[in-house]
C-alpha cells in the first residue's frame, strides 16, 4: 500500500466516523460517544498526514504511534456503542470496527517496520 493509498483510507475512516457519529442517538450518552469518536477517529488521518512531515525517524514513529493510540481509542468506542445499542445500524458499526482493525493492524506493522531499520 502507498503512502496515498493509506492516506485516503485514514480519509475514508473518518468520514465513516463522522457519518456514525451524526446518527448516534441524542442521549447523554449518545453525544458523549458522538465527540469522542469524532475525535479519535480523525485523528489518524490528519497525524498521519503530519508523519509525513517528521522531522527524524524518531519523530516519525511518535507520530505513528498516536495514530495506533488513536485507532486503539475508536475500535474500543465503536465497540461500547454496539454494545450500549447508540446507534441500530449494526452492519456499519461492525463495517467501521472492522476496518479500525485492518487500520490498526497496518499501523501495527509499520511501527514495528521503522522501529526495526
Amino acid at each position: 500500500m502507498t503512502k496515498e493509498e493509506l492516506e485516503n483510507r485514514l480519509i475514508d475512516f473518518s468520514v465513516i466516523i463522522i457519518n456514525i457519529s451524526e446518527n448516534l442517538k441524542d442521549s447523554r450518552a449518545g453525544n458523549y460517544f458522538a465527540g469522542q469518536i469524532v475525535r479519535s477517529g480523525s485523528s489518524p488521518a490528519l497525524n498521519y498526514g503530519e508523519a509525513q512531515a517528521a522531522e527524524s525517524k524518531k519523530d516519525f514513529i511518535h507520530k505513528m504511534k498516536i495514530c495506533l493510540k488513536e485507532l486503539r481509542e475508536t475500535f474500543v468506542a465503536l465497540k461500547i456503542i454496539k454494545r450500549a445499542d447508540l446507534h441500530l445500524d449494526y452492519p456499519r458499526i461492525d463495517d467501521a470496527t472492522k476496518e479500525c482493525d485492518e487500520l490498526i493492524s497496518i499501523f501495527v506493522a509499520s511501527v514495528n517496520t521503522a522501529q526495526s531499520h
